[in-house]
């Protein structure tokens, strides 16, 4: 099942990227972007970072990869807790 569902989220990651510019069309800019990311566009490239992320996420689902991955990004702060724990 993760093979289907992570090859939907990959395809609507690569779309968001695609149509960015459409998106920003149909929702208009997000401010949070257009201050932090630049005066023109930045909205533009905000959406094509939510779907890179999007694109990214759903390839460790795919790939069924996303339980390593999470114990990878959290390994630093559940290791010293198991220590404390024995």
């Amino acid at each position: 099942m993760h093979f289907i569902i992570g090859l939907i989220g990959m395809v609507v990651g690569a779309l968001i990227v695609i149509y960015s510019e459409k998106i920003l069309n149909a929702f208009g800019v997000i401010p949070f972007f257009e201050k932090y990311l630049g005066t023109e566009g930045g909205s533009r490239l905000g959406y094509k970072l939510i779907g890179i992320f999007v694109f990214f996420i759903f390839m460790l689902i795919f790939l069924n990869m996303h339980q390593n991955f999470i114990m990878w990004i959290l390994g630093p702060i559940l290791r010293p807790m198991q220590k404390a724990a024995l």
